[in-house]
């Protein structure tokens, strides 16, 4: 396409201008192996990465298909460069292979015998292996499969593991289909884990992830431990897979911090398996409890680092993760890549809105202005205490009154960082809030006290983030948040994206104080959005009174 709306640089970065009118288009073809780096007004800049491009492979694209993009929708010829070196990047994915022998012995493979020398003179390679078995292949340490994939990948050598898993007890599980069915994309998901036995799926928040996950159950059939960000994201699904499937309540344990109850299919939080005594992990026992076929991980890109070292000692059990976003603000999403699997299904957002399973939104940004005196305070803080100060304006309480009251009998959450801010819209607000202070059982009543329209408005910390089921939630209010982070702006709005009796649009403001450190984060927490193709309008809060 002579007049494309990218451009191809030799650095790997790709400029998209927003106002092309094939913009969304091509932004929907390059966001299956390209990370949005920068999202500015007109032009925003993609990186096309190793990990991306590994991801893309695993899923299904090939060199050719994702080159094809690029000069599809390139404005000039893509560099040469560039070309060679995708090519040779893809190339890289399972020219490594880790099998298993017919006497049960790991064992690493290639057929090129150079690539496979190299590997296996590495340091931190040659400590995993046992043996040269010849050419072609050198046996593997038993326990270190997860290990050597780790390692592999820092060279620049994906392995694709092949050794496959154990089948676990068998446990029967099926889908309760008489009243609902899996939609398309969620059989197209299961289909592709089932498939490869390990691996992760990324599809919208509102878009059914638990589904995903009961519909994998069901086709693998075995014991499964299924692990979640907290005790209201466990309960929620107990509830859904009581609801969607032939399990009862003599099936599904849980085992939190208030209860230790193991069944065939358990439901675990992170943070008790992570929690220590005596400087070890008090639960591990629980990864061993029962012979699982199938390990779910819920909101896979919150799996603290604990798990992954954990995780490394689980390669022989299927493993599913499930996200909205693979970006971790940790930058380990090679360990994601490596330990729970690549990525096998992504469903782009907008994708999903078109087909009418989440529903369409509008993204704003608000923007406050700090008082004299507030400015002044601002300007003599620490830089470490800029960004509360930037974050809490008073302002921005004014702010969210007039949000509240542009949207009359709509269900709204105010979603903040900072407690004393919370209590003070709270108490201003004259309207319940929930933080991690608060006890299990009364988040779930306010929590249910929402969703039956008895509460119209809650103030929430971030432990709405995640794992919340909130369908009518149509408007959220976001006045701060945890710094720059990516995948806490995608989960909030995520929160609206359910699909309205109400047939509401969704609206999702965030309050940013003008020339301050409070801009710069929210321009990097917008990123992920911009990439799925939301666009942020800009409003000013003298203006936005009904």
């Amino acid at each position: 396409m002579p007049n494309g709306p990218l451009i191809v640089q030799s650095d790997r970065t790709v400029l998209l201008e927003v106002a092309h009118p094939d913009a969304e288009a091509a932004r929907h073809e390059l966001a299956a192996f390209a990370e949005l780096e920068r999202a500015p007004e007109h032009v925003h800049t993609y990186r096309v990465t190793r990990l991306g491009l590994w991801n893309a492979r695993a899923a299904g694209h090939t060199s050719d298909e994702i080159l094809g993009v690029l000069e599809r929708w390139s404005k000039f010829p893509v560099p040469q460069a560039v070309s060679v070196d995708v090519a040779e990047t893809v190339a890289r994915y399972g020219r490594l292979v880790i099998d298993r022998r017919d006497d049960g012995e790991l064992v690493l493979r290639s057929t090129e015998p150079a690539i496979l020398s190299e590997i296996a003179r590495g340091k931190r390679v040659a400590p995993l292996l046992t043996g040269r078995v010849d050419d072609t292949s050198y046996t593997v340490q038993a326990w270190a499969r997860g290990q050597l994939k780790q390692e592999l990948i820092k060279l620049g050598w994906p392995a694709d593991d092949l050794a496959g898993f154990t089948p676990g007890t068998p446990h029967d599980i099926d889908l309760d289909e008489t009243a609902w069915h899996l939609r398309d994309y969620q059989q197209q998901a299961v289909t592709s884990f089932v498939d490869h036995g390990s691996g992760v799926v990324v599809l919208p928040c509102g878009a059914g992830k638990t589904l995903v996950g009961a519909g994998a159950m069901a086709e693998i059939k075995a014991n499964t431990l299924i692990l979640v960000t907290n005790t209201v994201s466990a309960r929620q699904w107990r509830s859904e897979l009581l609801r969607r499937t032939s399990l009862t309540e003599d099936e599904i344990g849980e085992y939190s911090g208030a209860v230790k109850d193991v069944k065939p299919v358990t439901i675990a939080t992170y943070q008790i398996l992570t929690s220590k005594r005596g400087g070890a992990y008090r639960h591990l026992e629980l990864l061993d409890a029962l012979d699982w076929g199938l390990i779910v991980y819920d909101e896979v890109h919150l799996l603290p680092a604990p798990v992954f070292k954990l995780t490394a000692d689980l390669q022989a059990r299927r493993r599913l993760g499930l996200t909205a976003t693979l970006v971790r603000e940790d930058g380990r999403e090679s360990d994601v890549f490596s330990l729970i699997g690549p990525k096998r299904y992504d469903a782009p957002w907008k994708e999903i809105e078109a087909q009418g399973y989440i529903s369409p939104a509008e993204c704003f940004e608000v923007r406050v202005d700090l008082s004299h005196s507030e400015r002044l305070e601002y300007a003599a803080a620490a830089d470490d205490e800029r960004y509360r100060l930037a974050a809490s304006a008073p302002e921005k309480l004014a702010a969210t009154r007039e949000l509240i009251d542009r949207h009359p009998g709509e269900q709204v959450l105010v979603i903040g960082q900072y407690l004393d801010q919370l209590e003070a819209l709270s108490e201003a607000l004259d309207v319940p809030q929930i933080t991690g202070a608060t006890p299990v059982d009364e988040r779930e009543r306010l929590f249910q006290a929402f969703r039956d329209g008895e509460e119209r408005i809650l103030v929430v910390s971030k432990v709405a983030n995640f794992s919340v089921d909130l369908p009518e939630a149509s408007v959220a209010i976001q006045v701060s948040g945890s710094f720059g982070s990516r995948q806490e702006e995608a989960q909030r709005l995520g929160r609206l994206l359910r699909p309205k009796e109400s047939g509401h649009t969704a609206s999702f403001y965030t309050l940013v104080t003008r020339d301050t450190v409070d801009a710069e984060f929210a321009q990097n927490r917008q990123r992920f959005l911009a990439e799925q193709g939301y666009s942020y309008r800009i409003l000013d809060a003298d203006t936005i009174a009904a």
